[in-house]
């Protein structure tokens, strides 16, 4: 029998050793180095597997797939992207496989769809980024604006990211002034426009002195010796978690599969940890200069309505900002 036994479990050791293999097509929005390290390690376990990637913002991520699907020729396997709005979008078109199996014991079960269809991997929060010689040290979201931070302030623009979306939704449904809060900063002189590494550009650069931005990028840029601090303003950040998913005309789905298994498991929950982002795993860790998990306020916001009002919003956006 307990050869029979161990018959049965090499047989199966081989199996699932050769279900991953071929080509797998990620469509992400991880900067450049995330992505090829990502698929690197991924690959390092799975030899079988070759990862062909193609990186962009998540807006930009959406419409190259929406034009290969109406295309009939969806290309990516998976998709690990900025946020659950939009993994809720193509949930509700049938775009997203479910992957029952996938193992999420581990993880605190509001980050996760309940359907298993996408899965959050990180917590990426925004908050405020100043240069050192900025005139004061922000400590709250009303001190960008402050007469001394006119002309100072830049911020993704929500019109060309989609967390920069669910932070303008996040604060203007949970600060006492609302949208009249961008109202104040569209007075104050700011600059919405591009993504957050547009924004650490112009701080870290001086030509802004403060700015909007998600926390990995200053905290790496300050580790590295740019002349840049991030804040966690009192009343609390946005966040999203970059999900990832497989599609529903995912051509490898073991591959995928195996990709999702490995991007939730503890190494790779570690590698997102080495990269400089707070883990969707709780025990994976956190990275150097992040304060501990409690002493950051996460506020709240309505996935569902956020993705119904999309364009209303960007449209108030725009007058808002006068853009």
């Amino acid at each position: 029998m307990r050869i029979l036994l161990s018959a049965l479990l090499l047989a199966t050791g081989v199996a699932q050793a050769s279900a991953a293999e071929g080509k797998l097509v990620l469509y992400t929005s991880q900067p450049n180095t995330d992505a090829q390290q990502t698929a690197d390690a991924f690959m390092a376990k799975n030899p079988g597997v070759t990862v062909e990637w193609v990186r962009d913002g998540t807006p930009k991520i959406l419409s190259k797939l929406q034009a290969e699907i109406e295309a009939g020729q969806p290309q990516p396997d998976v998709l690990l992207i900025a946020d659950v709005v939009t993994m809720e979008g193509l949930k509700a078109q049938g775009r997203l496989m479910a992957y029952p199996e996938a193992n999420v014991a581990a993880f605190d079960a509001g980050l996760m769809d309940k359907d298993k269809t996408y899965f959050s991997t990180k917590l990426i929060t925004t908050g405020i980024v100043y240069n050192t010689k900025a005139p004061f040290v922000p400590a709250s979201w009303e001190d960008l604006a402050r007469t001394e931070a006119k002309n100072l302030i830049a911020m993704p623009s929500p019109l060309t990211s989609g967390a920069a979306m669910i932070h303008t939704v996040t604060l203007t449904g949970n600060l006492a002034g609302g949208w009249d809060f961008y109202k104040q900063l569209a007075e104050n002189g700011a600059v919405a426009a591009g993504g957050n590494g547009d924004v650490l550009k112009a701080v870290s650069g001086g030509d802004k002195l403060f700015g909007m931005i998600v926390d990995y990028m200053p905290m790496r840029e300050k580790a590295k010796g740019a002349p840049v601090e991030f804040v966690f303003p009192k009343e609390g950040v946005s966040a999203v978690t970059e999900p990832v998913a497989i599609l529903s005309t995912a051509k490898n789905v073991e591959a995928a599969k195996a990709f999702i298994d490995f991007i939730l498991s503890e190494e790779g929950q570690k590698l997102a940890v080495s990269q400089g982002y707070i883990p969707a795993l709780a025990s994976a860790g956190l990275p150097a200069g992040y304060p501990e998990r409690s002493a950051i306020k996460v506020l709240g916001y309505d996935a569902a309505a956020t993705l119904a009002n999309d364009a209303a919003n960007k449209e108030k956006f725009s007058e808002v900002m006068g853009q």
